[in-house]
């Protein structure tokens, strides 16, 4: 009788057939680390840090008292339809350069300067040339301050 016969460990080994027992996987963790600290390292050096640069502003203060000096203001309102009113007087397209020029000349000489601040109300349906015509009858009586006016619909559609 040879040794392998009477070993036991022997006889496992060097069976071809028969159960083995199965070998339980190890998670070797060292080569996992080695790659999160080259990561680590390589995002530590790619990075740069950056200081914000402050400007040191040391900002005005009035002493003066609020101007009482009033705007004038000249109301185009438009239509839904295209029509036009100027300072509640409805005005065709053709009058209304003349008109804002009147207006502007009128200011001018009571003031000195032309101060005049142009309101325009346009119906949330005007067509956009209508809008677009006031904004040149603007331009063409040398007014040059124009505001549009916006109203905030309170009504909530549900």
């Amino acid at each position: 009788m040879s040794w392998l016969e009477t070993h036991p460990r022997a006889k496992r080994r060097f069976s071809l057939g028969g159960s083995a027992t199965p070998v339980e996987p190890e998670i070797n963790l060292i080569p996992f680390i080695d790659v999160l600290l080259v990561v680590l390292i390589f995002l530590m050096i790619s990075t740069t840090f950056t200081r914000y640069q402050e400007l040191a502003i040391t900002l005005p203060t009035a002493n003066g008292n609020e101007s009482q000096a009033e705007v004038k203001q000249i109301h185009i309102a438009v239509s839904r339809d295209g029509r036009f009113a100027v300072n509640g007087k409805v005005v065709d397209r053709s009058q209304l350069s003349n008109t804002l020029t009147q207006l502007n000349g009128q200011s001018s000489q009571k003031e000195g300067a032309s101060s005049l601040q142009v309101n325009i109300d346009a119906d949330a349906k005007a067509p956009h040339q209508a809008v677009m015509s006031a904004l040149e009858a603007a331009r063409d009586a040398n007014l040059s301050n124009i505001v549009f006016s916006s109203q905030v619909n309170s009504q909530a559609k549900k």
